[in-house]
C-alpha cells in the first residue's frame, strides 16, 4: 500500500471536543471523524484496526464453539413487550414507528431477538448446547455521549448467547466464555482485570465485567491486593465488611440550632463530632414514590445497590422542591425522625449510638439520635458505596481501587428470557423445560479506544503488533531522490511479496512531517531510507521503545521477520 493512495488526514491541532487520549489521538491520527455527538465514521486506518480486533474475537468465539450469525438492527417492539423491557430501557432506547404506525427500536442488544429465533428452531435436548454470536452495530441514546469511541450512541459490538439444558450447562458455557474473553483481551494487548458486576437492565444472577485499566475509565474497580483471595468488583456491585465500631455514647435526643450548616462535613465541624457520627438522609424519587436512604456521614449511597434493593426501574435524587415538600425543610436538613417516607437504612448506621440527623426544619439538627429508638430500622440493607481502604469481604485485607474501561461483560441469564419468549425444549423423558441462557458482549470499537488509552505517548499512538493498521512503514526521507526511492521500493516490494503488512510513505512531504505522522499513527516498525541509502543501509526504529539500528538493506527481511515473530531484535553484525 502507498500512502499517496490512502485517506489518512492527520491533524496538527488537538480537536476542541476531545477530552481523553484515545479521542484526541484517533482524531489527530486520521482513524475516525465525528458525524454528530456519539457518532463517528471510521476512516481506512480505523477500519483496518477494527477488522483485526474483530478477527481475534471471531477466532476465539469459534474456538470456544460459537457459530456466527447476523441479526437485524431493527427490532419489533412486540418482542420487547413480551420480555418486559420496553419500558425498562427507558430513554436510552431509540424508538421509531414504521409507516403503518407499528413500534420498532434500534437494537441496543439482542436478547429478545435471539431468544425468539431459538424458540422457533430448537425443540429437543439433542440440539443443545448452542452458542450463537454476531458482530454488528448497536444503538443507545446516551444522555451524555463523550470520550469518542468510549461512550457513543452508535457502536460495534460482539454479542454471543449460550443456550443450555440446565444450570450446570450454563456454568460450563460461562467458563468457556470467561476463558475466551481472557484470551481476546490478552491478544489485543490490554492490561485488564475481570471483576464482579451488577447485571443492570440485561438481568440475570451472575455477571463479570472485563475492565481495561486506564485513568480515563468511567468505572471504579476495587480489588483485594492478596492474589490468593482474588476478590475484585465494580463499585456498583462491590461489597466490604461493615464497620462494627459503635460510635458515640447513648444519651437523650436533643434539638440544636445549626444555622446555614448543611453538608455532613459542615455539621460535624459545627457540632465538634467526627463525620462518621453524622447520619445522612438522602431523598430519592422513584416511579413508586419518594424514599429516604440513610448512610453514615463518611459514606456515600450506592444508587445501583439501592435501586436493586427497592426493585424500581427509576431512581434519582429528588429535586429541591420535592425534598422541601416531603420534609418541610430545604436540602441539608432532612432527617428520619417523624419522616413519613419509607426508610432504607444502611447496616452500618445501626452502630451509630449517638448520631446527628437533620430535624426536617430549616437550620436545625437532632443530636444523640439512636437508631431503632428514635426512628424505625426495619428496612436494613447494604446500600453504601465501597471505597479504597475498606476491608475485603472475603479476607479482610484493605481494598485497593483503580479506574477501568469496561470492554466486555458476561451474564448468567438463566430462564428470564426463555420463559418470557417461550423458548422451551423437550428433555430425554419428553418433558418440557425452559432453555437456560447466558449472554456475553465485547465492545469492539470501545476495545479499540481502550488499546489507545493504554498504548500511547506524547508523540502519538503505539499500536500493539496484533492490532496495528500496518505492521511496517517504509519511509524514504526524500522520495524524489533516486537512491532513496530505489531502495525504498525494493524493500517495500520484498516485504509485500512475503505477505507482510507494509505501507510506503511515498509523499512529497518534508521529512519532519513524515516522521511526526509516523509516530502519531503509531506503526510498530519504521524503516527509514535516508542519507545512507547510497551505501545500501537503512535505519530500523521500534515505535514502542524508540530504539534504532542501522542495518544493510539485505538484512531487512530477516530483521522484520524476527520482529514479527517476537524475537529479540538485534542486528546480525552487532
Amino acid at each position: 500500500m502507498r500512502l499517496t493512495t490512502w485517506l489518512v488526514p492527520t491533524l496538527r491541532e488537538v480537536p476542541a471536543e476531545a477530552e481523553v487520549a484515545s479521542h484526541r489521538l484517533l482524531l489527530r491520527a486520521g482513524f475516525i471523524r465525528r458525524v454528530a455527538a456519539g457518532i463517528y465514521t471510521l476512516l481506512p486506518l480505523g477500519k483496518r484496526v477494527l477488522a483485526k480486533i474483530e478477527s481475534i474475537v471471531r477466532e476465539e468465539m469459534n474456538r470456544a464453539g460459537g457459530q456466527e450469525i447476523l441479526m437485524p438492527i431493527l427490532q419489533p417492539a412486540e418482542l420487547w413487550h413480551r420480555s418486559g423491557r420496553w419500558e425498562v430501557y427507558g430513554p436510552e432506547l431509540f424508538r421509531l414507528k414504521d409507516r403503518h404506525g407499528r413500534d420498532f427500536c434500534l437494537g441496543p442488544t439482542h436478547e429478545e431477538m435471539i431468544t425468539a429465533l431459538v424458540a422457533a428452531e430448537v425443540r429437543s435436548y439433542k440440539q443443545l448446547p448452542l452458542l450463537l454470536y454476531q458482530i454488528g452495530n448497536k444503538y443507545r441514546d446516551e444522555r451524555r455521549p463523550r470520550f469518542g469511541l468510549l461512550r457513543g450512541r452508535e457502536f460495534i459490538m460482539k454479542d454471543l448467547y449460550s443456550f443450555d439444558r440446565d444450570w450446570a450447562g450454563l456454568e460450563e458455557s460461562y467458563r468457556k466464555m470467561y476463558e475466551a474473553y481472557t484470551r481476546v483481551f490478552t491478544r489485543v494487548g490490554l492490561n485488564f482485570r475481570a471483576v464482579e458486576a451488577d447485571t443492570g437492565a440485561i438481568g440475570g444472577s451472575v455477571s463479570h465485567e472485563f475492565m481495561a485499566l486506564a485513568d480515563a475509565g468511567e468505572a471504579v474497580v476495587v480489588y483485594c491486593p492478596d492474589a490468593a483471595c482474588g476478590y475484585a468488583a465494580n463499585v456498583e456491585k462491590a461489597e466490604s465488611l461493615p464497620s462494627l465500631e459503635e460510635i458515640g455514647e447513648e444519651g437523650p435526643m436533643e434539638l440544636v440550632a445549626t444555622p446555614g450548616v448543611r453538608s455532613a462535613e459542615e455539621v460535624a465541624a459545627f457540632l465538634g463530632l467526627p463525620v462518621k457520627q453524622i447520619i445522612k438522609t438522602l431523598i430519592y424519587r422513584t416511579e413508586k414514590g419518594l424514599v429516604a436512604a440513610l448512610v453514615r456521614g463518611d459514606r456515600e449511597v450506592n444508587e445501583v445497590k439501592l435501586q436493586n434493593h427497592l426493585g424500581v426501574l427509576e431512581l434519582e435524587l429528588a429535586d429541591e422542591s420535592l425534598v422541601e415538600e416531603a420534609t418541610g425543610a430545604p436540602p441539608g436538613f432532612a432527617g428520619p425522625i417523624g419522616l413519613s417516607l419509607p426508610l432504607v437504612v444502611d447496616r452500618e448506621v445501626l452502630y451509630v449510638k449517638a448520631g446527628a440527623v437533620g430535624a426536617n426544619r430549616p437550620d436545625a439538627h437532632y443530636i444523640n439520635v439512636l437508631p431503632g429508638r428514635d426512628f424505625p430500622v426495619q428496612n436494613v440493607a447494604d446500600i453504601r458505596q465501597v471505597s479504597e481502604g475498606d476491608p475485603c469481604p472475603r479476607c479482610g485485607q484493605p481494598l485497593l481501587s483503580v479506574r477501568g474501561i469496561e470492554v466486555g461483560q458476561i451474564f448468567q441469564l438463566g430462564d428470564k428470557y426463555s420463559r418470557a419468549l417461550n423458548a422451551y425444549y423437550l428433555d430425554e423423558k419428553g418433558e418440557k423445560r425452559p432453555i437456560i441462557m447466558g449472554c456475553y458482549g465485547i465492545g469492539i470499537t470501545r476495545t479499540m479506544a481502550a488499546v489507545v488509552e493504554q498504548h500511547h505517548d506524547e508523540e502519538g499512538i503505539i499500536w500493539p503488533l496484533a492490532v496495528a493498521p500496518f505492521q511496517v512503514l517504509v519511509l524514504p526521507v526524500n522520495y524524489e531522490e533516486v537512491p532513496q526511492r530505489e531502495v525504498a521500493e525494493e524493500i517495500y516490494n520484498l516485504l509485500r511479496e512475503k505477505g507482510i503488512e507494509v505501507l510506503l510513505d511515498d509523499r512529497e512531504e518534508r521529512p519532519g512531517v513524515k516522521f511526526k505522522d509516523a509516530d502519531l499513527v503509531g506503526y510498530p516498525l519504521r524503516i527509514t531510507v535516508g542519507r545512507h541509502a547510497a551505501e545500501g543501509k537503512v535505519e530500523l526504529k521500534l515505535r514502542r521503545t524508540g530504539e534504532t539500528w542501522l542495518v544493510d538493506k539485505d538484512e531487512v527481511l530477516e530483521k522484520v521477520a524476527a520482529f514479527l515473530e517476537g524475537k529479540d531484535f538485534v542486528p546480525v553484525d552487532s
